[in-house]
């Protein structure tokens, strides 16, 4: 108990009260007298508990020696004087002087030679100067002598100690220990504070309830030392101190993630519950992992990435430390379901939902609103916070989520938007009756020829700005950004070559590198004038290389589709809006006003500028002053897919068993809230029995009479389709209904009379998605030569599944045949090569559409992987599956998977650090960021220092995995059988 109490003190008091002349020395040679850690304290022996506890002891020996002096009184006399110590100290036996083994093993060593010194001191200082002076055995007793010694032994023993405490190295630095001090006393005041929390607070820490760390990591890892007034004002609502649901609507780049951000680390570490955050897309679901990974590793809360093959169901159930899952919105549907199933939602504090107007953006609007729903329904102490755009009917949504609501205008940089007209720039108005005030000519001299080619007068517009300023040109179509790229860099000066030559050299160097000797020749031309394209015809690679060149100002000017704007954080000095449709459809209202929001640079431009060009016919538009759109639920889309998906979630998971439990979920729903203006053929119970019909036709779910009303129940068949429907992970497939798992059952039935197994063509072909099989035109010609270069075995399976060699002379005819087949073989020569361009260009495929189509069938195959596990007959299908998901999930040579687990690292990036010696995860969690930094060829200090704190929480993720299940395993069954006869 004394060395526990002792070893535990951070520092003893200097000098030590009851220490001799020696002692002392030896403290105040290794303790610092500068560093008063006790304060006023005065001693530490002025703990009583501890003072009684050796009195205790103390008596209960004397009492023991009594007993033993009272029998053998005469032999204790004759005894040798060493074995009269080893009784006498008989106390101590625990607290001898042999070393302590519970103390650090520094302190150990340092004792040992503390304690030498103070031999030799006392060797040569003689007997009137220990510190424990020589017994008289001639004038003492036996028993007088023993408690002497006793007495003596227990200060010995203490001033050892506590002079080895004081004088030991540490391995932790004091400054570092305080300041963990400082963060458990902080965050145990913000715990009491939100427990206590009342209308009056106005503040429950200290920085919104959290440590002071927190701000501090704020400033260090992101720049930030004051918020905005209104993030301010808005973290400190009524609501928020009470944890109500919000929803908070503000323009592009108003800084709406930083609060969610400090309400998401207050959850986690003040209320110790897990989080969970959805994004829309999987390269912001990266790009959040790798800005929150830091703070995870500082304050000590795991970060898991939930975006396409990663993400484990149910996620790891952790006793030590809360987790904040980031998903995107199909994983965090999956995720949610898989905490229900398991009985684990009440463990889920926040859930945060970024861009939650997409609930009313087609069948991910209705995933959205399904997650919703269920957390809604299942556990009323999950707080939920939506960050949307300004909506015309926010209080729709206000109803759905039993939300407050809170708005603002704020812009960190002022916005000014302008129309082109011909060769005239009016500024937006709303005060003037056409909305547009007259602004300016433009003064750019075109010849006839430049006229032809660029009669929207593009490059007038980007040469206004570019070099020195970055420019956004958004168009309406993939093709037309690459041919704006091009026609803008046939008419730039030639001292556009020369500005940032040397990082533009590196950048095509890298576009080569990641498409193993491939370079896009529209790339080649354009990057060394600093212009490139963006959109989903570029690999990942690509886009992650051209978005880190333009933020980083190598490239100036990027044309661009409307997907960037919802995308990852790009902002301009200007935005060009190229024209008002995307593709034939003409632009939202809500779409506008995300894009022309990327104007501005918060802490670089004063001001930001869009400019929408317009021709004549569009003169009319109202779309720069119209009302935002309406956001409206989606569950009854495509012929009532999502609410289909929903009643057999609800039944597959037990939420709902009768006809009259789904009456009542179903209130709890946008769609109940808005069934007036979207139930107009019938009613929405209608609705609802109709889907329970069809899901009953097709045995998915099972419907009883009793005598307490209709009882649902699923089936096999059922079960195993909400299991692969719900554990879908890729947004292209996310409209793959109920219904057609009845096709995926039959040609898994199919497969199983005549699996091929010599190739895993077959396989591939199961696992190919049927949607994507809209977006191909197969050339024919390459379909027929690609055909022939497949094995007899493989033709045979190939007419199995419905396409034998004559198809070709069919379509040839005019026949409509099937092309899932062409999509197979696409995945099937991607498995044999692993180069993505090279079977792109095989197949006249664009690279983005061949990667898009690899990541949708390796969350198919997770699907189908789900799906066969459930019914029994598929077994042979689980180990199959099993391997060529992980196949298809990275699709490169075994040696970088580990390096392309981190969150961000891609292809091309994994081959730079194997090759600079960083092979495993391991290598990179240890690695030093800036040696990592100078070691890999164009990489930033910022991007080294993220993937190192990405890969130790990725690593520390897994090795606390294991630690769980070793937990779990060594952990007593709380069932475990009992002998009831005693």
């Amino acid at each position: 108990y004394v060395q526990f109490i002792i070893s535990s003190t951070v520092a003893p008091p200097s000098p030590i009260r009851g220490c001799t002349v020696t002692d002392n020395l030896f403290c105040r040679q290794f303790c610092s007298d500068t560093e008063d850690l006790f304060g006023d304290y005065d001693s530490f022996l002025e703990n009583s508990s501890l003072l009684a506890k050796l009195d205790d002891a103390e008596q209960t020996e004397r009492r023991r020696e009594l007993q033993v002096v009272a029998v053998d009184q005469q032999d204790l006399v004759q005894k040798p004087s060493c074995e009269e110590d080893a009784l006498s100290d008989s106390i101590l036996v625990g607290l001898g002087d042999e070393p302590l083994e519970d103390l650090p093993a520094s302190q150990s060593q340092f004792e040992e030679e503390v304690c030498e010194a103070v031999k030799r001191s006392r060797r040569q200082d003689g007997d009137d100067k220990t510190s424990t002076p020589q017994r008289d055995r001639t004038s003492e007793s036996g028993a007088d002598r023993r408690r002497s010694r006793t007495g003596r032994s227990v200060t010995e023993q203490l001033k050892r100690t506590m002079l080895c405490n004081a004088a030991a190295p540490a391995n932790v630095s004091l400054s570092t220990v305080l300041k963990e001090a400082v963060v458990s006393e902080e965050i145990s005041v913000a715990m009491q504070a939100m427990e206590t929390v009342s209308a009056e607070t106005t503040d429950l820490g200290p920085f919104f309830g959290l440590p002071t760390r927190v701000k501090d990591l704020m400033l260090k890892l992101r720049g930030i030392k004051t918020l905005y007034d209104w993030q301010e004002t808005c973290l400190n609502l009524d609501c928020v101190r009470q944890r109500k649901n919000l929803i908070y609507s503000l323009p592009t780049s108003g800084g709406k993630t930083l609060v969610a951000e400090i309400l998401v680390l207050r959850e986690l570490l003040c209320r110790k519950k897990d989080c969970l955050f959805i994004v829309p897309y999987i390269s912001l679901v990266q790009e959040k992992v790798r800005g929150l990974a830091s703070f995870g590793l500082e304050l000590d809360f795991v970060v898991e990435e939930y975006a396409g093959s990663k993400g484990r169901f149910p996620p790891v159930k952790r006793r030590k430390q809360s987790s904040l899952y980031i998903a995107t919105i199909e994983k965090g549907h999956s995720l949610v379901n898989s905490l229900i199933e398991a009985g684990r939602l009440e463990n889920l504090g926040l859930l945060v939902v970024d861009e939650l107007h997409m609930l009313g953006d087609g069948s991910r609007g209705a995933v959205i609103e399904m997650t919703l729903a269920k957390v809604l329904h299942m556990s009323s102490q999950t707080q939920i916070i939506g960050m949307s755009a300004t909506l015309g009917n926010i209080g729709d949504l206000q109803t759905f989520l039993k939300a407050e609501n809170y708005t603002n205008d704020f812009r960190p940089v002022q916005l000014k938007e302008y129309v082109k007209l011909n060769d005239t720039i009016y500024e937006v108005d709303p005060k003037e009756d056409d909305c547009f005030r007259f602004s300016r000519l433009l003064n750019f001299k075109y010849s006839s020829s430049m006229k032809k080619i660029d009669p929207d007068h593009i490059i007038a517009l980007v040469t206004e700005v570019i070099p020195s300023h970055s420019c956004l040109v958004f168009c309406p179509t993939k093709k037309n950004c690459e041919n704006v790229a091009a026609m803008v860099c046939k008419y730039l000066k030639q001292e556009f070559l020369r500005h940032r030559e040397a990082e533009k050299v590196v950048l095509l160097r890298e576009l080569k590198d990641s498409g193993d000797g491939s370079l896009c020749p529209v790339l080649r031309r354009t990057v060394p004038f600093g212009v490139a394209y963006h959109h989903s015809g570029l690999t990942s690679e690509e886009r992650k290389l051209v978005e880190e060149a333009y933020t980083t100002g190598v490239l100036c000017l990027l044309t661009c589709t409307s997907t960037l704007a919802a995308g990852v954080n790009l902002p301009a000095r200007r935005v060009i809006l190229r024209s008002p449709y995307v593709a034939s459809d003409f632009l939202k209202r809500s779409q506008y006003k995300q894009m022309v929001g990327r104007a501005g640079r918060a802490g670089i431009d004063s001001v930001g500028e869009s400019v929408l060009v317009l021709q004549d016919k569009d003169r009319t538009t109202t779309l720069v002053c119209s009302p935002m759109e309406k956001c409206f639920s989606n569950l009854l889309q495509q012929d009532s897919r999502g609410l289909l998906s929903l009643v057999l979630s609800l039944v597959g998971l037990s939420i709902t068993t009768s006809m009259e439990q789904l009456r009542t979920f179903l209130q709890g729903t946008l769609l109940f809230v808005q069934q007036e203006a979207l139930c107009v053929d019938r009613s929405l119970w209608d609705e609802v029995q109709q889907c329970v019909e069809v899901l009953q036709e097709k045995d998915l779910i099972a419907v009883t009479s009793q005598p307490q009303g209709t009882k649902l129940q699923v089936t096999k068949l059922g079960q195993a389709t909400y299991k692969g429907k719900h554990v879908q992970v890729h947004k292209t497939i996310n409209g793959l209904g109920p219904t057609c798992f009845g096709l995926l059952f039959q040609d898994l039935s199919r497969g199983l009379e005549g699996l091929l197994l010599n190739s895993y063509l077959h396989l591939v072909y199961l696992v190919t998605p049927y949607d994507l099989t809209t977006q191909c035109k197969p050339d024919w010609m390459i379909f027929f030569r690609q055909f022939t270069l497949l094995s007899a075995a493989e033709q045979k399976m190939s007419a199995a599944v419905g396409v034998p060699e004559g198809f070709v002379a069919r379509k040839a005819a005019g026949q409509t045949v099937k092309n899932r087949m062409y999509l197979a073989l696409v995945l099937f020569s991607l498995l044999r090569e692993t180069n993505l361009w090279t079977v792109a260009d095989r197949f006249q495929l664009s690279r983005g559409f061949v990667q898009t189509l690899l990541s949708s069938a390796s969350a198919f195959c997770c699907c189908v992987l789900h799906f066969t596990e459930e019914l029994e007959e598929f077994w042979p299908f689980r180990a199959l599956l099993t391997e060529l998901t992980r196949r298809l999930s990275y699709c490169v040579k075994a040696e970088l998977i580990p390096l392309m687990e981190v969150a961000g690292v891609m292809e091309s990036r994994a081959k730079q650090l194997f090759n600079a010696g960083y092979k495993t995860l391991t290598h990179l969690a240890n690695a030093d960021p800036a040696v990592l930094s100078k070691t890999v060829e164009n990489l930033y200090k910022k991007q080294a220092n993220q993937i190192v704190a990405s890969a130790k929480m990725l690593l520390n993720e897994k090795a606390a995995a294991l630690q769980e299940e070793v937990d779990e395993l060594l952990t007593k069954p709380s069932d475990l059988p009992t002998d009831q006869l005693s």
